[in-house]
Parts: C-alpha cells; structure tokens; sequence
C-alpha cells in the first residue's frame, strides 16, 4: 500500500463519522435516545483515533487535496454540537425557555468557537472548553438532574468557552497523557455501556461516567494552577 492510499484511507476513515452523525440524528428524530448515543460514541471512537493516524501517516504530505481539519471540524460541529443539542431540547430534559436558551446557546456559541483560530494552544490542548456538549448531554440523560441544574451547566459551559482556561486534548495534550488517554478511554467505555443499557438507573456506567467527567473537565484547570517541573536538561 502506497502512502498516498495510506493517507487517503484516513480521511475517509475520518468521513465515516458523517455517517454515524447521521444514523444517529435519524435514531434522535425517532425518540431512541440510547440508540442515538450509541452511534455519537462510535464517532466519538473514531474521532480519538483518526488524529493520530494522520500524523502518523503524514496525511498533510500525501494527501493534500483534502483538508483533514475541515474534515473533522465539520463532523465535529454535528457529533459534538448539533446532534446533541438538538436531543437535549426534543427530549423535555429542559422545558420551556430553558430547552430554547441551551439550543440557542449550544450551537451558536459553539460556531464561533470552531471558528476562532485561537482555540489551540501550545501544549496542544484547548483554550476555553472545546464544545464538547455530547459529553454533557450524556451524563444529563444518565443523571437526569433538574432543568434548572442542566440550565446552570450549559450556562457555565457556554462562558467557559471564551474564558482563558485550560481544557486538554487526552491523545495530544502529552502532560499527564499517562492517566488523561486511560481517563478518556474508560469516559467512552462507561458512556456506550450506559447508552447500551438505555440509561438505566441501577447500572454502575453512571458512576463512572461522572467521575471521568470531572477529570477531563477540570484537569486542563489544575495544569494551569499547578507548575510543570522543568527537567535539568531544560534548565540547563
């Protein structure tokens, strides 16, 4: 196999979570809420694991005719944003004005995040919180927390987005990558069993959906207080 074939094959691999956004907006406009998550899960899968095939195969080099970070932002923007939204809002898990203020909020918010050129940062890691609402939404199908409490996380979420705090990348992020990468293997784990049991109240994938959660949500925030310790070699 060619590189210029191995590169290729990662777009399309990457393309793939177009179709599982649309499977699961189908399984969404049907009310089957765990058959929907089922599928955000899997192109969540694949969205951990088409960045580092890129970079491994040199996607930039052998196959530049299509722009890999277009690619993923689009299906982001669907998988991460839209979908979600969209399922928190049909499902009555936010009533009234509060379902109408996270829509609104959700995905406008998160399109001018996708846009801004300053989300990255040089560690890799994300400035502000990446838009991430199909994790939120899962845990808020998991839990189902009051609106008023769904209504306070999304607010805040939604702030912190523009805010200069840090949210890590568990695959590119290399500080503590050694537990993050683990973390966010187990959060996806725990979410498509909790999904795969139709979220039921007993099952012990809610347990370790919110404890993975608080991790990937607040480690970025604890590298920003706590100090890198620099090597000798780098103080030298």
């Amino acid at each position: 196999m060619t590189p210029q074939i191995r590169a290729l094959s990662v777009h399309l691999l990457t393309a793939t979570g177009a179709v599982f956004a649309m499977l699961a907006m189908l399984a969404a406009a049907e009310g089957k809420w765990s058959l929907m998550f089922v599928w955000l899960v899997v192109a969540f899968a694949v969205d951990g694991i088409d960045g580092p095939l890129a970079r491994h195969y040199h996607v930039k080099r052998y196959s530049p005719e299509f722009d890999g970070v277009l690619l993923d932002l689009i299906i982001d923007y669907l998988t991460y944003v839209f979908i979600p939204a969209f399922a928190l809002f049909q499902s009555g898990l936010m009533a009234g004005w509060t379902g109408w203020f996270a829509i609104i909020v959700i995905t406008f918010g998160s399109a001018m995040y996708f846009a801004d050129t300053r989300m990255k940062t040089k560690d890799n890691s994300f400035s502000g919180f990446p838009g991430c609402w199909n994790m939120l939404v899962l845990v808020i199908f998991a839990l189902e927390p009051s609106h008023w409490t769904s209504l306070v996380l999304v607010t805040v979420l939604a702030i912190a987005m523009f805010l200069p705090l840090k949210f890590i990348h568990p695959v590119r992020t290399v500080r503590w990558r050694k537990v993050s990468l683990p973390v966010a293997l187990a959060w996806t784990f725990f979410a498509g069993w909790a999904a795969w049991v139709d979220f039921h109240p007993a099952s012990w994938a809610h347990w370790g959906l919110v404890v993975t959660s608080v991790y990937l949500l607040f480690v970025g925030i604890a590298q920003q207080i706590i100090p890198e310790k620099r090597s000798r070699a780098s103080a030298a």
